[in-house]
């Protein structure tokens, strides 16, 4: 798994609106906050994505933008967005490559990915990892407090 003070690897992926994200676009403008999660609709996952939409304003304020990604497709990530007002893009990974890169696929089970956050600096550097399953909290306060650090 990709681990603080690595690089975080590039990738390309599609939004429910058919255009393109790619992660190199945020390098020297923005950190990025982003975060994996296993699947559309179930309830860990949804209180994660809404916990990053209430808390949006104030990652923008430290020059953050949250991109999510799962391998579900993009049409229920358009249908999940719509249906609780998630403002950030949700990256489609079909193919589990964006998981793979980041070492956070499951060998097996009926989740796919791990849910994982890593905070991204401007620099492309992963400045924090953050795993936790249930506490689903962690992910956003940690997020934050990593982010207020890089603007100190």
């Amino acid at each position: 798994m990709v681990k603080k003070n690595d690089t975080a690897p590039d990738f390309n992926g599609q939004l429910a609106d058919g255009k393109q994200i790619h992660l190199r676009d945020y390098r020297d403008h923005r950190h990025v906050v982003l975060y994996f999660f296993p699947k559309d609709f179930t309830p860990g996952c949804t209180k994660e994505a809404c916990s990053f939409r209430d808390r949006r304003g104030e990652l923008a304020q430290l020059d953050a933008e949250i991109i999510g990604v799962s391998t579900d497709t993009a049409a229920s990530h358009g249908k999940f967005a719509e249906a609780y007002g998630l403002p950030y893009p949700l990256v489609s990974d079909r193919d589990a490559t964006i998981a793979s890169a980041y070492g956070v696929q499951r060998l097996g089970g009926w989740l796919p990915t791990r849910r994982v956050t890593f905070v991204i600096g401007k620099d492309g550097i992963v400045h924090n990892v953050i795993e936790s399953e249930f506490n689903i909290d962690k992910h956003i306060d940690e997020a934050v407090a990593t982010l207020k650090r890089l603007q100190g």
